[in-house]
């Protein structure tokens, strides 16, 4: 028998060359890199010889912790990507999307958990705010393209944005079904504090944190003498750096380090918007977010296979497909209702709200800080919407993005790379 240590590195090198291969492999197929993933992982927790079971309720901590941490790599990410100038007006279809679409999803979420699966409000809203935001890790295919590539139409920008932004701003209802949850054991008010601390001081110390962050890091870059500015380096690590300062700063004051981490990506590249360093720092954290979620999506797909969904009924089924299927796409247009884009375009982002990843770290944040009876039920409803939206959207997103492309007068193969040989 190998040595374990030796099967390990061998594993890792052949899923860092699928990290760089599978793209391209996937570019024009009606398949993701997250269903592969997943597929793989449950091929790979079949072997009668892997006897771990890798389902988060025996493993809460290192789920929360490890989700964490990729979401907040696909944060910076996101934001560094996005060409489009922070104008209130011009984000328009980001505060549709925050300001109604998702309030109305957590509400009729929580309303079809509660009622279909007859679980308390606490528990329902709980599972309402994980499921409700769009997940920044699994958006790729729809998200816009690295900074100054031009690839930044309505549909990509609106989810893009949607999904950095909503992260931060469903943490308050997560922290509402935990506060519901002590008071119905305590009786202890709740609501000035949710409010006062939860809500005002948590988003507003967040944005706060997360622009003077993105400042300094920018002046740091960009605009210090020539011989000691870090853009003079290449060496894009430094976004990891200003990923892991920006939320354990805010995090060691009590605020919303998702909010901040994007906020931070955003005044970082507006610091300097035309600079080539920023490709450097977007391909660093690219291939890290990539990396590690290729990692968890492994593990979910083991998770899988060792029972993550053996407690699941045919009521949770219909309720996790009214959830991608009804409750998105009609909040979705309820909240674009009166936008100025065309039907084609609405229709998309309303479509596709991804849920992964996010969701995940939300459930798993919610479970480490409130009891709950039957925690198994819930891991199952979640896992089936991650499965079902993987699935879904990842058979639909490229001949809808490419068709989409096709309909506006541009070629969605512009930018394919030369054959080998060419």
């Amino acid at each position: 028998m190998p040595d374990p240590y030796i099967l390990v590195l061998t594993g890792f090198g052949l899923l860092t060359a699928l990290v760089v291969w599978l793209p391209l492999a996937l570019r024009k197929l009606p398949l993701s890199l997250p269903i592969v993933c997943i597929a793989l992982g449950a091929a790979l927790f079949s072997l009668p010889q892997v006897t771990l079971r890798p389902l988060p309720i025996l493993y809460p901590e290192i789920t929360e912790r490890f989700t964490e941490f990729v979401v907040i790599i696909a944060l910076m990410g996101a934001g560094l990507k996005i060409d489009r100038v922070f104008r209130w007006r011009d984000w328009a279809v980001t505060w549709r999307l925050l300001a109604i679409t998702m309030p109305l999803g957590i509400l009729a979420i929580a309303a079809v958990v509660a009622w279909g699966m007859g679980l308390p409000w606490a528990i329902a809203l709980l599972l309402a705010a994980s499921l409700a935001p769009t997940d920044p890790v699994l958006a790729a295919d729809i998200q816009v393209g690295p900074p100054k590539s031009e690839d930044e139409d309505e549909v990509r920008f609106g989810l893009t944005s949607e999904a950095g932004l909503n992260d931060g701003f469903a943490f308050p209802f997560v922290h509402l079904a935990i506060a519901l949850a002590a008071a119905a054991g305590t009786g202890r008010p709740w609501l000035g504090e949710w409010l006062s601390y939860r809500v005002l001081w948590e988003i507003g110390a967040g944005v706060g944190a997360g622009w003077l962050i993105g400042r300094a890091f920018g002046w740091l870059t960009f605009h210090v003498p020539a011989q000691t500015k870090l853009a003079q380096t290449g060496d894009g690590l430094i976004a990891l750096a200003a990923t892991c300062i920006s939320y354990g700063f805010t995090e060691i004051i009590h605020c919303y380090g998702f909010l901040a981490v994007f906020v931070t990506a955003l005044t970082f590249r507006g610091t300097h918007r035309s600079h080539d360093f920023h490709h450097d720092m977007h391909d660093v954290t690219e291939q890290i977010e990539r990396l590690a979620m290729m990692v968890l999506l492994l593990l979910f797909g083991g998770a899988l296979v060792s029972g993550l969904l053996a407690n699941v009924s045919l009521v949770d089924v219909l309720v996790a497909l009214a959830i991608l299927l009804i409750i998105r796409p009609v909040t979705g247009l309820i909240g674009l209702t009166g936008h100025d884009a065309d039907r084609s375009e609405k229709l998309t982002l309303a479509f596709f709200g991804i849920r992964g990843v996010g969701s995940i770290y939300y459930l798993a944040y919610g479970l480490n800080h409130m009891d709950v009876a039957g925690a198994e039920k819930l891991w199952g409803l979640v896992g089936m919407v991650v499965l079902f939206s993987v699935v879904l959207h990842g058979l639909t997103v490229t001949p809808i993005m490419r068709l989409l492309d096709r309909q506006h007068g541009r070629d969605p193969d512009k930018d394919e790379p030369p054959a080998v040989g060419a």
